[in-house]
């Protein structure tokens, strides 16, 4: 087996998911081609596997390359953990919308922000599906770069045969947080997850097979330090009826309830007790710190005893289910909706339960999302639809048509301001939009 990572310079991912894939006895002997662009990055990742693989003492072998041809050729699987430009670049999906009104707390998925970066990474994304057609046109094909809905969205409109879905680990996540606020172990959870990356809801929630949301609603409203470390998510909760899948902080930039306002900012933003209650900038001054420390905290990972225990990510997972032993794998995953979800648009990116077998990539139909559910992610679905096409067409309007529908934009900002931002972001970017020139 062969296994290609593009991007392996995100440390954190990379040394994960490998020792997660070798944890599985299939894979043992496999060559784990590490490709990235930056040749430090790629130094310190190699250095990781290679002494994951002496931990283990797995018989599998490293291949380090900056060519993306090498990495890929005759690959099984591909994971993409790729980020287009630096913080010098995506700084600005931050800073142009702040000085328009527009406050970001990540800005990575959707609004002005995740936008442009969608439109900046589809290229290359892009650019490795056409790759991997060329040099392995039979691997699964795992991305876990944002802005997810679209990207998947935009590789699978030009590839529909691919194996290949998008994974984000809110799903997982966050039904582990509502088990530990009922205290239910996870084994005896069960879920049933829909809608669209970020934006997805616990249609069912069950504990031994009992409807469990009657605990989640005692230990949201009764409890303070409950309330407090979701202070958005649990806002929507009890306005929805049904629990979100992201942070508070991602959460709070989808729609136009919590960030229109410096006291709506103030109340719900920023005291939460989450990792990402919400405040401005939080991913942007992550990154920052971490570019003068990230060697540090390699160099210190490197130094400790590796752990080989395997992870709660999915990629493993269902790397085995399909090219290992076959154990079949649920999981939730960002496919288009070829009527999985009822009353979300058409061929459009969502999210909903996938089975993992050695047929492949089986999506499950998951019906009709309660329509207020479906009113939320359906505003933001048909808006990544408009900015898929756009960037495929090169049609600059309809990006700015779409963010004129963006919940928070809208909220804040006229339709002439809107336009001057927009402009603004394409003059920054443009270096890097070649589908519009």
């Amino acid at each position: 087996m062969k296994f290609a990572f593009i991007g392996a310079g995100s440390f954190g991912f990379t040394r994960n998911l490998v020792r997660d894939i070798l944890s599985y006895k299939a894979f043992q002997d496999a060559t784990i081609a590490l490709m990235d662009v930056d040749k430090e990055r790629l130094s310190f990742i190699t250095k990781a596997v290679e002494k994951i693989i002496k931990k283990g003492n797995y018989g599998a072998k490293v291949l380090s390359t900056t060519d993306r041809k090498e990495a890929l050729m005759n690959a099984d699987g591909v994971i993409c953990t790729i980020l287009e430009g630096g913080v010098e670049v995506w700084k600005h999906d931050i800073l142009i919308p702040k000085k328009y009104g527009i406050d970001t707390n990540v800005g990575d998925t959707r609004g002005p922000s995740g936008i442009f970066r969608f439109l900046r990474t589809v290229n290359p994304i892009l650019d490795i599906a056409d790759d991997i057609t060329r040099y392995c046109p039979n691997a699964v094909f795992l991305n876990y770069t944002n802005p997810m809905a679209m990207l998947v969205r935009a590789v699978q409109g030009k590839y529909p045969e691919m194996t290949m879905t998008g994974l984000c680990h809110s799903v997982q996540g966050t039904a582990a947080m509502l088990a530990g606020w009922i205290g239910a172990p996870m084994d005896e959870i069960t879920y049933t997850c829909a809608g669209i990356n970020h934006q997805a809801f616990y249609t069912k929630f069950l504990w031994k097979g009992k409807d469990a949301y009657p605990l989640i609603q005692k230990a949201v409203t009764e409890r303070k330090e409950v309330y407090n470390q979701e202070i958005v998510r649990n806002e929507m909760y009890l306005a929805l009826g049904y629990y979100p899948t992201e942070s508070s902080g991602h959460n709070s930039e989808y729609n136009a309830w919590f960030r229109k306002r410096p006291d709506l900012i103030e109340k719900y933003c920023t005291h939460g007790t989450g990792w990402n209650p919400g405040v401005y900038a939080y991913i942007l001054d992550e990154y920052t710190r971490k570019e003068h420390s990230w060697r540090d905290e390699i160099t210190a990972w490197l130094d400790k005893e590796v752990e080989l225990e395997r992870g709660e990510e999915y990629a493993a997972y269902i790397f085995n289910a399909i090219l290992g032993d076959g154990e079949m794998f649920k999981f939730n995953g960002n496919v288009r909706n070829f009527h999985y979800v009822d009353n979300l648009p058409y061929g459009a990116g969502v999210e909903v339960p996938v089975l993992a077998s050695k047929h492949g990539l089986e999506p499950m139909a998951v019906g009709a999302l309660p329509p207020q559910l479906a009113l939320l992610s359906g505003t933001s679905s048909q808006i990544e639809e408009m900015v898929v096409e756009g960037s495929r067409v090169g049609d600059k309007n309809m990006i700015y048509q779409a963010i004129c529908f963006d919940p928070l934009t809208s909220a804040v900002l006229s339709l002439a301001e809107i336009r001057q931002m927009v402009d603004e972001m394409f003059e920054q970017n443009k270096k890097y939009l070649r589908q519009f020139q």
